[in-house]
Parts: C-alpha cells; sequence; structure tokens
C-alpha cells in the first residue's frame, strides 16, 4: 500500500482528496494536516468521511511526517508550500503540490502575479505541470507534479486541440463561471450565502492570478507568445466552472472531428455530440471534461465550452490522477464514479 500525507487537510480539496482515496485499493492514508483543526479527529469537520474517525489531524511538523508517507498531497494556500514540498523531495519522498506554488515556469512571473518571491527556484526546475492529457510522459517520470489551477483546467483542455496542432489564429477569450467553493473554505464576507445566493459577479478583471498559468501552456503548445482575455465570474452554486472560449480558427474544415481525434484515449475527457452543450450538473464530483462546440460561420470564430468540477478535476481529482500516472496504477482508479444527479 502507498502511504500518502494530505498537507492542508481540512479545506475543500483537502477533504476532496480524502473522499476520492476513501475507497482507493492501492493507497492508505496516514496523516492529515490542519493547523487551525490539529487534535480534532477528521470526522468533527467531515462527518461524511466516516472511514476516518481515528484519524487526528495534526500540524505540519515536516521531520515527523515524512517518515509517515511515501507520497505527499500539498494543499496548503498559496505561498506556503513553497519550503515543505523542498523539504519531502529531499527526502525522498513524492509531491503533488495543489497550490500555485510550483506552476509558473519564470520565478519573476510567479512574484509578479502573486507578490512573492520565489526562494526555491532550483526546486522549481524540477516540477511538471500536471495536466495529464498534455504532459502523461513526464508525469509519469516525475517525483514532483503541480497540479494546474481550476480555470487553466477547463481553458487550456477546451484550447488544446486547437493549439497542438497551431491552428489560432488571433486573440483568445475566456469567460469563465465558478461556484463558490473555488475560494476556499473561509471566511469572507463576500463568500457568504447571503453575498452570494441569487447573485452572479465579475471578478479579478485583466488581473486573475490564473492568467499566466492559461498563457504558459498555451505558448508552449504554439512556439510563441499568447497572450489571452481572461475573465472569472462567481455564480451561486457550490461547485463547477463553465468556460466560454472564443477564437479565431485557420482552415478548419472538421473543429468536432479535430477535437474527437485530440482526446479519443482519454477517460476523463468527453467531446459532446453537435448541438449538445455541457453542464455543470453533468460532472458534479467527477473528474471529467465535458466539451461543446461549434464555429460561428458569420465570423469564423470557434466557440468552445468546458465544464469541470473545480473541486475534483480542478483540484483534488486531478492530484489524484497525476498520483495514479506516477505510480503506475490504473488511471481511472478511485474516479470513475458517474455524477451526482441531480
Amino acid at each position: 500500500m502507498l502511504r500518502v500525507a494530505i498537507c492542508g487537510g481540512s479545506g475543500y480539496a483537502g477533504s476532496e482528496l480524502l473522499r476520492l482515496l476513501h475507497g482507493h485499493p492501492e493507497v492508505k492514508v496516514t496523516a492529515a494536516t490542519s493547523e487551525k483543526s490539529k487534535g480534532k479527529p477528521v470526522t468533527a469537520l467531515f462527518p461524511h468521511l466516516r472511514k476516518y474517525s481515528n484519524l487526528i489531524y495534526e500540524p505540519l511538523s515536516k521531520e515527523r511526517l515524512a517518515d509517515k508517507a511515501d507520497l505527499f498531497f500539498m494543499a496548503l494556500p498559496h505561498g506556503t508550500s513553497q519550503e515543505p514540498v523542498d523539504f519531502f523531495l529531499g527526502k525522498g519522498r513524492k509531491v503533488i503540490d495543489l497550490s500555485a506554488d510550483y506552476r509558473l515556469k519564470d520565478p519573476a512571473v510567479y512574484e509578479e502575479w502573486y507578490k512573492t518571491p520565489h526562494m526555491f527556484r532550483a526546486t522549481l526546475k524540477k516540477a511538471v505541470y500536471g495536466l495529464p492529457e498534455i504532459h502523461r510522459k513526464k508525469i509519469a517520470r516525475a517525483d514532483f507534479v503541480s497540479n494546474p489551477g481550476c480555470y487553466p483546467t477547463g481553458a487550456i483542455l477546451g484550447l488544446y486541440p486547437l493549439f497542438k496542432r497551431r491552428l489560432a489564429d488571433g486573440p483568445v477569450v475566456i469567460d469563465s463561471k465558478s461556484g463558490a467553493s473555488g475560494a476556499g473554505r473561509q471566511s469572507d464576507a463576500a463568500f457568504s450565502f447571503c453575498e452570494v445566493n441569487e447573485g452572479f459577479r465579475a471578478y479579478g478583471i485583466a488581473t486573475h492570478r490564473h492568467t499566466p498559468e492559461i498563457e504558459q501552456e498555451l505558448s508552449a503548445l504554439a512556439g510563441r507568445q499568447v497572450i489571452v482575455d481572461f475573465t472569472p465570474h462567481l455564480l451561486p452554486v457550490d461547485r463547477g466552472i463553465l468556460t466560454t472560449i472564443y477564437v479565431k480558427a485557420k482552415n478548419i474544415k472538421d473543429l468536432r472531428g479535430l477535437y474527437e481525434k485530440a482526446y479519443e484515449k482519454e477517460p476523463f475527457v468527453h467531446v459532446l455530440g453537435e448541438g449538445l452543450w455541457p453542464n455543470i450538473k453533468h460532472v458534479r464530483g467527477t473528474n471529467f471534461c465535458s466539451i461543446g462546440l461549434t464555429v460561428n460561420k458569420r465570423t469564423g470564430t470557434a466557440i468552445i465550452v468546458t465544464v469541470i468540477d473545480n473541486l475534483v478535476k480542478g483540484a483534488a481529482g486531478q492530484a489524484v490522477h497525476n498520483m495514479n500516472i506516477m505510480l503506475g496504477f490504473d488511471e481511472k482508479t478511485g474516479l470513475a464514479a458517474p455524477a451526482l444527479f441531480p
């Protein structure tokens, strides 16, 4: 059995990791950390996770934790993963980091967008960007994977077939709507029930920190610098991200065929048929990404719509998928359940 620890196990991503690993036949969760909830059992925060009634949250004491696990999921806030990731890798452990601390390859870009310096640049160079549909071979050889952000996951998967073939032309507009859980399990008034319920608003306009992550991956695919207009919105729902993308496409006779070919062997990406459009309800609680698409014949614009569960495919599920690839497990293990509906 692979022993795993979850650092930051009291947040939404941490609780989803515990849920998904609950029935994983190859894994045993041996530790979970939380500074605010140390000393409490997992079930005190998450009664639905009854299997973990004997698992007690503990502080992130790196020396003690290093002997408890073979692989560490880091579900810590941005800016706090840098040092523990470096430490656990130095102890010969495998690490999957769900924060943004190791996603951006250029430390100067990280500092610009996250307003904190990167202190472990040698470790940064070791990080593999953990989007399996694009980097599966590198992930399989990696000891350290940086899990993508939720918005970039939906956006990049929506654009990957076009950029892989270098068929995108001109500006890229990405319009995303996320459930309130994307903000994390915090007590910010802006995300309280009365603030979110029956509301719908944009935020982080032209300044959202996931922008350079999207641009980094698309630029690598395109072989040129790609700049995007990215606008996120807050939906009055618990979870889910719907992303609508507008981009000019060159010489595309069969856009749907291009996407079906690109994703035909991918277990967690579904390209929908003609006239069908994805709904966040249809991926709720799953590691799936559904894609609908068309070409506006009047403007020559490709319009691509993707949906994911921000806590699963956008966080914990993708982390488990990466773990399965890193350890040589069947990729679908622990992740094959259908969506919750309604």
